[in-house]
């Protein structure tokens, strides 16, 4: 007779196992779709972005003002450290600074004195007031920008004449040079100069606003013309984007402390501000006359007023005010009665005197009784009154 072999349950699977079964599906769609985002990365590796480069697709880049200038034989070249600019500039070249506010005050003289050199087109895009000064002496940024974004060009500029209105409003600017050209004015001030270099051949363009050289912007007005003749002056066009890393930058000698980074005008606001501090202080602190006496709404009986101030007393255990209230109202009745000025009453060597002529007793509890030290208890001060009250009697019967 053979003995059947028992079958045993197969044993459930361990939790690390049901873990991984359970999380296999989130972590393959996961690594798809990290697969997917390196395949696009590496696709998109050679795409630029950043306003104002010409690398840029972006609604703020320039890569169709690039693109225009390379069909008109014009090659564009990208620098990105203040040596690179300083060596590209040429008679035959146009440097284009795409942000001048970025450099420091070193790296905008040194750029200046090398395109000085070099006699060839300079444009400077928005430059704020401190950076025009360095690098197109002469020009001065107006605190207030042009409210209207589209202009005439009002000048005598060929390139603005034959380029119409266009996108220019932005920072405005005034110079002393007489032989400069102010284009596309915005309440009297111009926001496109042109300043010839004193030794003639080369130019220098201060341009307010970037819109014109925007991929967005560049096919409304006249800013694909104006921007074409403003860059395409030359056959080659050195793009210059002012960048952080560069070592230039970083040099000892523009390190700058706690005071220099403040706006140039924080002294005299605070100056400001402590002349309006003090006179707000001033007005504050000016006398309001003497005190008016006002009626009372409401008339209240003397009785009310004692026992309300009683209880206060009471309350806060205040036995040596009450006592001193008491004593000082006494003497102030009592001198009166005895021939003693109320200016004198609170004098025990004007007073005691008085009174003792006023009493049949000898009177030698009375400097104890009238000026004497605060009781020690309620009883004490209840007995206090009683004898200050029998005292005034006896006076008035006198």
């Amino acid at each position: 007779m053979t003995t059947g072999a028992t079958t045993l349950p197969s044993a459930s699977a361990s939790p690390p196992a049901r873990l991984w079964t359970r999380a296999r599906g989130v972590a393959l769609a996961l690594a798809v779709l990290l697969a997917g985002a390196v395949a696009i990365a590496v696709v998109r590796s050679d795409t630029r972005h950043g306003s104002l480069d010409p690398r840029s697709v972006d609604s703020h880049g320039s890569r169709a003002v690039a693109e225009l200038l390379a069909q008109r034989g014009v090659s564009t070249r990208v620098v990105t450290t203040l040596d690179e600019a300083r060596a590209a500039a040429a008679p035959d070249t146009t440097l284009l600074v795409a942000v001048p506010d970025l450099l420091t005050h070193r790296q905008q003289t040194a750029l200046h004195s090398a395109v000085a050199r070099a006699a060839g087109r300079t444009v400077l895009v928005a430059a704020g007031g401190p950076s025009v000064e360095r690098l197109a002496p002469g020009v001065a940024a107006d605190p207030a920008t042009s409210y209207d974004s589209v202009l005439s060009p009002d000048c005598a500029l060929p390139a603005a004449r034959r380029a119409g209105s266009a996108d220019t409003g932005g920072i405005r600017y005034t110079t002393t040079r007489l032989d400069a050209d102010s284009c596309y004015p915005s309440d009297g001030l111009a926001t496109l100069l042109r300043i010839p270099a004193p030794s003639g051949g080369g130019d220098t363009v201060v341009l307010g606003a970037p819109d014109i050289l925007y991929n967005e912007r560049l096919d409304e007005q006249g800013n694909a013309s104006l921007a074409l003749q403003l860059l395409g002056s030359r056959p080659h066009l050195v793009w210059y984007l002012p960048s952080f890393s560069d070592s230039s930058a970083t040099a000892a000698d523009d390190r700058q402390g706690f005071l220099d980074l403040l706006p140039s005008g924080w002294l005299w606001g605070t100056l400001q501000l402590f002349i309006a501090a003090a006179l707000a202080a001033l007005w504050r602190a000016r006398r309001l006359g003497p005190l008016v006496p006002e009626r009372l709404p409401v008339t209240i009986r003397a009785s009310e007023t004692v026992e309300g101030r009683a209880r206060l007393y009471r309350r806060a255990n205040a036995r040596d005010r009450a006592a001193a209230a008491l004593r000082s109202t006494t003497r102030t009745r009592l001198a009166p009665l005895v021939g003693v000025p109320v200016s004198q009453a609170h004098a025990p060597e004007a007073l005691l005197p008085a009174l003792s002529t006023h009493l049949h007793g000898d009177g030698q509890s009375l400097p104890t009784l009238l000026f004497g030290p605060p009781p020690g208890d309620d009883k004490a001060l209840v007995a206090l009154t009683d004898q200050l009250d029998a005292l005034e009697r006896e006076v008035r019967r006198s």
